[in-house]
């Protein structure tokens, strides 16, 4: 009986994990997939390309003033001769790496103090939400506007950290609210019960309650950063010459839009396409953790 018993329990089916429901679900939506694999090819593009020609983005062709896109040039020169390809790609890249890093780096503030402010409560919380209801108040442009040009001795991390500053108040406070429920979990009661210190039940069981939407946060704020670090380059308060953003490229290049349209509309291409693929990624992964969203989720169930 024993052995019988064990081999049905051998062949019974047996039911998905978490992590395989939710990569289910993602790969069940084309577009969600398109926008990964677009942001793929640009991050492909913007770390691989610089290596597919021979031409830097300092470098100067003379002999090629405003010349359009062409085998010696793939996506033309600049009204100096600069090739607008390596130009495009490196500000490709820097834009990426700014997005990436304030991406992370807001996510990761955001989880730490929401979820102190709603683990600790009492004046832990109150002095946290003080502190975010302060920054939410500061108009955040014009502050990075003013700081920026103060930041200029430290590179383009020290702007990564400025963009960060101001990215994380709003997902605090929706860690703080979803902290706050899980407290009052069996899970949680007991491992405080057995003695299991705030730090570990932090990282331990809250923080990996809400990893899903701290996984959609970060992707999303990914391309809000590539947005903002775009405009404020765009008025001159980002990064810096002679290092190029799509930004800068952009603003550069916006009196030639009609007249050399090859000199703005591929930095102004790609910044497109990368925030377009980034919100079908975001929009993928929020479909894909919530278990009632899609017909494909009812069929699983």
């Amino acid at each position: 009986m024993t052995a019988l018993r064990a081999e049905a329990t051998a062949l019974a089916p047996r039911s998905p994990t978490r992590a395989r429901l939710v990569l289910r679900r993602f790969l069940a939506r084309r577009a969600a997939l398109a926008g990964l694999a677009v942001v793929a090819l640009l991050l492909v593009l913007g770390f691989a390309g610089p290596y597919l020609t021979h031409w830097s983005y300092t470098d100067i062709d003379y002999t090629a003033l405003r010349e359009p896109p062409s085998s010696r040039h793939w996506f033309g020169t600049n009204r100096i001769g600069q090739d607008v390809y390596a130009q495009t790609v490196r500000g490709l890249q820097k834009s990426l790496l700014v997005g990436l890093l304030v991406g992370v780096v807001s996510t990761a503030v955001a989880a730490l103090v929401g979820a102190c402010a709603g683990y600790f409560g009492g004046w832990a919380d109150r002095v946290l939400m003080f502190l975010v209801d302060l920054l939410l108040v500061l108009p955040s442009f014009l502050v990075l506007a003013i700081l920026a040009p103060r930041l200029r001795g430290t590179g383009w991390l020290g702007f990564v950290g400025l963009l960060a500053l101001f990215a994380w108040m709003v997902t605090s406070r929706v860690v703080r609210a979803m902290t706050r429920s899980l407290r009052e979990r069996e899970f949680v009661r007991a491992a405080r019960s057995l003695g299991v210190g705030p730090a570990r039940i932090i990282t331990r069981h809250v923080l990996p309650n809400v990893a899903s939407f701290l996984v959609i946060d970060a992707t999303l704020a990914v391309g809000g950063a590539v947005m903002s670090e775009t405009a404020l380059s765009y008025f001159g308060f980002g990064i810096q010459a002679p290092d190029v953003s799509l930004g800068t490229l952009i603003a550069d290049y916006t009196g030639s839009a009609v007249t050399y349209p090859w000199m703005f509309f591929f930095p102004a291409g790609l910044l497109v396409v990368f925030v377009l693929a980034v919100n079908l990624v975001g929009d993928g992964l929020r479909d894909a953790f919530d278990p009632t969203s899609g017909p494909s989720d009812r069929h699983t169930a």
